[in-house]
């Protein structure tokens, strides 16, 4: 198997074997005497390949399998079938090196010490990871720096806010310098302007040391801000995996046009052109269909004095829910 690609998975496959009851006493007595179970397909023959220093957004709604894939790769997971390799290692042997080279943050998890200052437990894993003390307070003190947490780190973690402690964890996981990050969700729950300072420290995180990005999220502005390539999984299963500029080419059969006139018109002349979603005389935004758009564009511009036009690709949102739907319509 190839060794130069950060992760590499052929076949990677996860089936939980969960039990089941129908509800009544009769159904729980018996089933203190023989339990049924039915098999659960979390992840069903995943095939990735990630090179060093990118950054991928890894998308799909709830119970797609995102967490439990990252679960796979740091380690926290054994497949049941596939074959898996980060940075060179099999993660479920849980080696040293490679957890040295690792790190997962789950933006739902804690792992620092919630009645200690950030300040201990960047102590502990410190000893965890066997830091030459230089080098930590080193690379301690740059991320505090670039994470703005000076005022911080010196209070009880459980006195910080939902961000300051997302921040708090981040550098946590970072003090060791790893190589390749699983990120699940680093920003949930935090408002706007602090992801906003999470996707800068990131990206800056990637530049300075060219690690690479695994990154599950439902903020799409994470995505755009992070991500040239992005994967999309549903039911476990690969519905995407490339180019995220290419996403909407291959889900979205349409784009939106914004017209602004020099002089008003019919606002009922509009629907001539394409769906009218908004209309003044002298504005509106149309959807047309991808094929359609070329002649739509130099139909308008015979027929009125434009001002402006723009031609855009739907949100990347809503680029994702007709993926989604895609998957989910019948063959």
């Amino acid at each position: 198997m190839p060794s130069d690609a950060a992760v590499i998975t052929t076949g990677l496959r996860k089936v939980f074997r969960v039990p089941v009851r129908e509800a009544g006493l009769a159904a729980a007595t018996r089933s203190l005497v023989r339990r049924e179970h039915r098999d659960v397909v979390a992840v069903g023959g995943v095939d990735l390949r990630i090179e060093p220093g990118e950054v991928v957004g890894f998308l799909g709604p709830n119970g797609a399998g995102k967490t439990t894939t990252l679960k796979m790769l740091s380690g926290l997971l054994h497949p049941t079938s596939g074959t898996v390799r980060v940075l060179g290692h099999e993660p479920f042997r849980r080696e040293r090196d490679y957890l040295r080279r690792m790190t997962l943050v789950m933006g739902n998890r804690n792992q620092l010490q919630w009645d200690l200052p950030a300040l201990d437990s960047f102590e502990l894993s410190r000893a965890i990871y066997r830091l030459p003390e230089d080098l930590f307070l080193r690379q301690r003190d740059e991320l505090i720096d670039l994470l703005d947490l000076g005022a911080l780190v010196d209070k009880p973690v459980r006195n910080l806010s939902l961000g300051e402690r997302m921040k708090a964890e981040i550098a946590n996981s970072l003090l060791h310098r790893p190589e390749i990050l699983f990120l699940d969700e680093p920003t949930l729950g935090l408002d706007v302007t602090m992801q906003r300072r999470i996707r800068s420290f990131l990206a800056d995180y990637n530049r300075r040391h060219g690690a690479s990005v695994m990154l599950t999220t439902h903020y799409m502005a994470d995505v755009e801000a992070l991500c040239k390539r992005v994967i999309v999984i549903h039911h476990g299963a690969i519905l995407f995996d490339g180019a995220l500029t290419d996403l909407s080419e291959q889900f979205a059969a349409h784009k939106t046009l914004v017209v602004t006139l020099e002089r008003p018109t019919d606002p009922s002349s509009w629907s001539r052109y394409g769906d009218v979603v908004a209309s003044t005389p002298t504005r509106a935004t149309l959807r047309v269909g991808r094929e359609a758009t070329a002649a739509v564009v130099a139909s308008i511009l015979s027929d009125h004095d434009v001002r402006d036009l723009t031609v855009e690709d739907p949100p990347i949102d809503e680029v994702i829910e007709l993926a989604f739907a895609s998957a989910e319509a019948p063959s």
